[in-house]
C-alpha cells in the first residue's frame, strides 16, 4: 500500500483524498488544514487532521478538533505527499520535501520548474515513471491535453488555435470575480500554451483566454490542423476509445454547461464531478485538414484521476493501461452511458 499525505483540503485536495481512498493499493496518512472550518470538521470524521506548523495546530485545537501532529509528523507517516496547496505555496514546501527524502506531487497553479516532470496521463504518464516530484497539469491544460493528444496520436498536428473561456472562479468562493463583466486575457498567446508543451511536446499551439461569470465549467473553442486526413465519423471514433473523453449532445439535453453538471449529479457522482472532459458531438466539424470542435472541462475535478495515475507511475507499480483503468473503475469513469 502506498501511504498518501495531502498537504492542503480545498477545492482539489478533499477531491484527491477521496479517490484515493477508494484505490486498492493506496491509503491517505492523513490531511493538513489550517482553520477549524466546516470542510476541517466534516474531514475529521474520516481522516486524521494534520496542520503545517504549530500556530496552526494551536489555531485548530482551540477549534475543537483533534489534531495528530503537523506536516513534519505526516511526512514521517507517509511514501508520498500531494501537495494540493494553493498557488504559489507548493514551490515553499519543496524544500521540506526534499530534506526530507520524500516524494511529492504539485498542482497547475506550481511553476513547471518545482517538479522534474509534469503530468498527463494520456499524453506522457511514462515521463514520470520512477520521479520524486512530479506536476499534475492544471485543469485547463490537463482538458487540452486529453483530446489534443488523442488526436496528435492519430492524425499528427500541424498547429493548434484554442480559445478558453473561463469559469471566474469556483462554486465555494465569493471572493473572486468577475461578477456582471467579461474580463479577456490581454497575454497572447496564454499561459496554457507552454503548459500544454510541458507534456504534449513541440506542438505548434495559440490559445487565448476570457474570464467570465460563472463558477460552473471551463468551455474550450478549439482548431486543429491536421497532418493526416480523416472523417468526422472516425474523429468521434477515436474519442470514444479514451475512457476519460465524454461525448455528449444537445439532443440529450445537454446544451450547456448547466446541463452537464446536472447530468453528472444524475449519475451519482460524489459532489457532482465530473472527471471526464466533455464534447458536444455537435460541436465536432471537419473543413478540409481543419477539425474544430467545442469541449468543456470540470475545472474540480477532471486533475484528480490524473492525480492517481501520477502516484502509481512515480512508484512504477503499475504500467499507463493498467493505472488508467483502476483509476476509471474505481471512479466510475467512462463514456459508455447512453
Amino acid at each position: 500500500m502506498i501511504k498518501v499525505g495531502i498537504n492542503g483540503y480545498g477545492t482539489i485536495g478533499r477531491r484527491v483524498a477521496q479517490a484515493i481512498m477508494l484505490q486498492k493499493d493506496m491509503t491517505v496518512t492523513g490531511i493538513v488544514k489550517t482553520k477549524p472550518d466546516y470542510v476541517a470538521r466534516f474531514a475529521s470524521h474520516n481522516f486524521k487532521l494534520f496542520s503545517p506548523d504549530d500556530k496552526s495546530r494551536k489555531q485548530l485545537e482551540e477549534g475543537g478538533l483533534r489534531v495528530s501532529g503537523t506536516l513534519e509528523n505526516l511526512i514521517d507517516d507517509s511514501d508520498i505527499i500531494v501537495d494540493a496547496t494553493p498557488e504559489g505555496i507548493g514551490a515553499k514546501n519543496l524544500p521540506a520535501y526534499k530534506k526530507a527524502g520524500i516524494k511529492a506531487t504539485f498542482q497547475g497553479g506550481e511553476e513547471p520548474s518545482v517538479a522534474e516532470a509534469s503530468f498527463n496521463a494520456y499524453a506522457n504518464f511514462e515521463e514520470s515513471t520512477g520521479k520524486n516530484y512530479v506536476r499534475v497539469v492544471s485543469c485547463n491544460t490537463t482538458g487540452l491535453a486529453r483530446t489534443l493528444s488523442s488526436i496528435k496520436s492519430a492524425y499528427g498536428i500541424k498547429h493548434v488555435s484554442a480559445t478558453l473561456i473561463r469559469r471566474a472562479t469556483d462554486p465555494n468562493d465569493s471572493k473572486k470575480g468577475p461578477i456582471n463583466a467579461v474580463e479577456p486575457g490581454l497575454k497572447f498567446p496564454s499561459h496554457h500554451a507552454p503548459d500544454l508543451r510541458t507534456v504534449l511536446g513541440d506542438v505548434d499551439i495559440d490559445t487565448v483566454a476570457v474570464k467570465v461569470p460563472t463558477t460552473l465549467m471551463h468551455v474550450h473553442v478549439i482548431q486543429v490542423d491536421l497532418q493526416k486526413e480523416t472523417s468526422i465519423d472516425h474523429v468521434l471514433e477515436n474519442f470514444l476509445r479514451y475512457q476519460r473523453i465524454l461525448l455528449i449532445s444537445g439532443k440529450d439535453g445537454m446544451s450547456s454547461t448547466a446541463q452537464i453538471m446536472d447530468f453528472a449529479r444524475e449519475r451519482s457522482r460524489n459532489r457532482s464531478d465530473l472527471y471526464e472532459v466533455a464534447v458536444w458531438r455537435e460541436s465536432v466539424n471537419l473543413k478540409g485538414m481543419k477539425l474544430n470542435y467545442i469541449q468543456a472541462v470540470h475545472q474540480e475535478s477532471d486533475v484528480v484521476p490524473e492525480n492517481v495515475d501520477a502516484i502509481r507511475a512515480m512508484f512504477e507499480t503499475m504500467d499507463r493501461e493498467k493505472s488508467l483503468s483502476a483509476t476509471d473503475m474505481t471512479l466510475n469513469i467512462g463514456n459508455k452511458v447512453f
